[in-house]
């Protein structure tokens, strides 16, 4: 209970922080008044048409208040990060539109990180038994998995982030429970999301000729996923299998050691 009550205080400090910098805009000459911007436009988008809305306007603000739109940018994406809040890949779109391919990627890898390790540490602190709780066979079967990968977990790790059809929210509020070191966690994150991000940044840049999001989510970009998610996957595969190796060459040398014993 305690627990549930001090999430819910996080959460909704955070909320409001996020409500106040997204509705306190300081004023901007381009824009003709206040109720030009709406202030629906300013939330979340669900939608290509919210989505280009959203960025048009964002685009022209940008102009005079360069830092707020980018302090605005980052305080949506962490706090839908850090609370596994589903909708990220239309940020990953936003900011490709507002900051170019490169600058948008390298700054969704950045957050993407962050904020899936800020949803670590709550699930740390206040999560675990409600995940235990409403998920427990979801849980068993990761923990399962992840101790028979242990030995190479981080590129374990890294498929399952490439992977197309990870629930990464899932798996962020469970690291803490699986005892997944936060580092390997942190950078496994940060490489593993590299391609979908891209995907979605390129999208972006693209935005204004753009008329649907089917790209970001058709089979031809769950292939590509996959392919490389299974490439990662090799490494991994490879260090467990010396690893069995390695460790049955150390039972059979106890094992004769101990013979040895015997016989003198």
């Amino acid at each position: 209970m305690h627990s549930l009550l001090g999430l819910l205080l996080v959460f909704a400090g955070s909320t409001f922080a996020l409500y106040l910098l997204s509705t306190r805009l300081p004023r901007a000459s381009t824009l003709v008044s206040a109720e030009e911007a709406g202030d629906r436009s300013l939330w979340f988008p669900s939608d290509l048409a919210e989505l280009r809305e959203l960025s048009e306007v964002l685009r022209e603000y940008r102009k005079e208040h360069q830092v707020y739109v980018f302090l605005l940018f980052c305080s949506a994406y962490l706090y839908k990060q850090s609370f596994a809040i589903p909708g990220s890949s239309f940020l990953n779109v936003l900011a490709g539109a507002l900051f170019g391919p490169w600058l948008g990627l390298l700054l969704c890898c950045v957050l993407t990180s962050v904020g899936a390790t800020g949803c670590y540490l709550l699930s740390s602190v206040f999560g675990k038994q409600l995940v235990v709780f409403y998920f427990p066979d979801k849980v068993a079967l990761l923990q399962k998995k992840v101790e028979e990968n242990r030995n190479g977990l981080f590129f374990f790790l890294l498929f399952l982030r490439l992977f197309p059809m990870t629930p990464n929210w899932f798996l962020n509020l469970s690291a803490p429970i699986l005892n997944i070191p936060i580092v390997q966690f942190f950078f496994s994150v940060l490489i593993g999301l590299i391609p979908y991000n891209f995907i979605c940044v390129q999208t972006g840049s693209i935005l204004s000729t753009l008329t649907s999001l089917d790209a970001l989510f058709s089979w031809e970009t769950a292939f590509k996923l996959l392919a490389i998610a299974l490439v990662a996957l090799v490494p991994g595969t490879l260090i467990k299998k010396f690893s069995q190796k390695d460790l049955h060459l150390k039972e059979t040398s106890n094992a004769h050691s101990l013979n040895s014993r015997k016989v003198t």
